[in-house]
């Protein structure tokens, strides 16, 4: 099956007795787990038209978009079949909490589904919910209410001693200069509407 998957991709796969085929939604940054429904076909064209993952509810017996009631959609980023073309994952951007309950996966978060790399996701959504919040509130929100040009001297000043650090070959205050590093990395990004993602996707094109 071709890698770009489309409507044409949808009648090449091994569909069972009752046209169900299992859907786990991924979280195209962290990688975390976040669902898993049933697809039929029309969900997929669905899910395909709209950008927003669709399934098929068994209990209601109709197309369901995930979000529908909530407005907590899950933004598709790419769809793809397994090897024996009877399971999909997609690869979403959630709009919001995934599980009913409330919680981000409907693994109830637990830390055995969590990538260590899916903190700097969490991270960043600490990092947005600040930019516009009280300067008094968090060292955060301060960096943000003083501007561009004081984030991007912190940037500077500390991948200066992530440098020195390195070439004193001290390993310790290394991890704990470059945590500083990302971490204002990221506010900065944040501070021109730019995510880690965009960056990775420069890496990724980088690498093709």
């Amino acid at each position: 099956m071709s890698s770009i998957f489309d409507n044409d991709s949808i009648e090449l796969l091994k569909w069972p007795a009752d046209g169900l085929l299992p859907l786990i939604v991924q979280h195209a940054i962290s990688g975390k787990i976040l669902m898993q429904g049933y697809a039929n076909s029309d969900a997929l064209r669905h899910t395909l038209t709209s950008g927003h993952v669709t399934f098929f509810s068994r209990s209601k017996q109709r197309l369901w978009t995930k979000g529908e009631s909530s407005g907590h959609f899950l933004k598709l980023q790419s769809l793809a079949a397994d090897c024996d073309s009877d399971s999909l994952l997609a690869l979403a951007l959630p709009e919001g909490p995934t599980c009913h309950v409330g919680t981000e996966t409907c693994w109830h978060d637990n830390d055995a589904n969590s990538p260590s790399l899916s903190f700097l996701t969490d991270l960043e959504a600490v990092i947005a919910e600040r930019q516009h919040a009280d300067p008094k509130s968090s060292y955060t929100a301060s960096l943000f209410a003083r501007g561009v040009k004081r984030i991007a001297q912190k940037v500077g000043e500390e991948g200066v001693e992530s440098a020195l650090a390195a070439m004193a070959g001290d390993r310790e205050e290394l991890k704990n200069e470059a945590a500083d590093l990302i971490f204002h990395l990221l506010v900065l990004l944040r501070s021109q509407d730019l995510q880690l993602n965009d960056v990775i996707e420069v890496l990724k094109s980088r690498h093709q």
